[in-house]
């Protein structure tokens, strides 16, 4: 799945799901390039304006983007770092004693407070964390050379794939160059993230062969998923009401079986995507415990 056909399809299913109103809708749509009559075809087909603006954050109009850490002792923390003549910020927490070290891969939203949260959540559990902001090259400080998060999702969706994959190679470098010692990498992604997360294990000259574990959430497959020479061991997760993404399950399943990897696929029923982010509307306590509770697991299996 082509990256901004799945972002165009995320905009179209948050009208749909009542988050957004469709003069918003209408207008993250023309940030993703997608012309008015265009647009006003996508909508006609989710149905009508049910809530009128819409009921979830920014629904209305432009919401203001977050681009700092959440203030509080377990959380990650704001570092900056150059590597191949680019400038970098990333949320980053260390492990009081590792047991590996991971990447997370951003949403489509960018580098948002959950993220920081999240890397020191993963620090919590023993795992030295980094999510690099993939709007680094944009060269405005993240987020907040943005006026809202649907302009950020527009450039993202705008970067091409050999960037995004080099930016999310060099967040490796600097995670495993301060995690320090001989740690097995593992990485974990969301939505868009947890398309890169794929992407990433990809085969071909971008093919990141470090990693050892992988662990996308309700991500997009790429259009022809091949992962031979990829050494991870995967675990797959999806929302069970998540239809668009979980199109590309089938595809992405087949290719791991091709590649001989280790792997599993769990579906959580009732779900919808983005279940995980306990900042979205879509948030499900029952399946983003549980979700949790099995993503340790296969990092503590696989990556100590």
């Amino acid at each position: 799945m082509a990256m901004r056909d799945y972002l165009v399809g995320e905009v179209t299913e948050e009208f749909a799901e009542g988050h957004l109103s469709r003069r918003e809708a209408i207008r993250r749509l023309g940030l993703l390039g997608v012309g008015l009559p265009a647009a006003g075809a996508l909508l006609a087909a989710c149905g009508d304006d049910k809530n009128g603006a819409g009921s979830g954050p920014g629904a209305g109009g432009p919401s203001a983007p977050q681009a700092t850490a959440p203030p509080g002792e377990h959380v990650g923390r704001l570092i900056r770092f150059t590597a191949g003549g680019q400038d970098y910020r990333a949320a980053f927490r260390a492990a009081d004693k590792p047991k590996g070290a991971v990447l997370i891969v951003h949403e489509n939203k960018g580098l948002t407070t959950h993220f920081f949260e999240l890397t020191g959540r993963m620090a919590g559990q023993g795992y030295t964390a980094l999510c690099v902001d993939l709007l680094s090259r944009e060269g405005k400080d993240g987020l907040a050379g943005f006026t809202d998060q649907a302009a950020a999702t527009a450039a993202l969706s705008a970067m091409p794939m050999e960037h995004l994959l080099g930016d999310l190679s060099r967040g490796v470098d600097e995670l495993l160059d301060r995690a320090g010692g001989d740690l097995r990498l593992g990485v974990m992604g969301f939505c868009f993230g947890g398309g890169m997360t794929w992407n990433l294990l990809q085969a071909g000259p971008t093919q990141e062969k470090r990693i050892r574990a992988a662990v996308p959430f309700y991500g997009p497959g790429p259009g022809a998923p091949d992962f031979a020479g990829s050494k991870a061991a995967v675990l797959g997760m999806y929302a069970g009401e998540d239809e668009r993404v979980l199109a590309s399950r089938p595809a992405v399943e087949e290719a791991l079986k091709k590649a001989g990897l280790t792997y599993e696929i769990k579906v959580w029923d009732g779900a919808m995507h983005a279940f995980f982010n306990n900042t979205g509307p879509n948030y499900n306590e029952a399946a983003a415990t549980a979700a949790q509770t099995q993503l340790l697991a296969w990092f503590d299996r696989y990556l100590t």
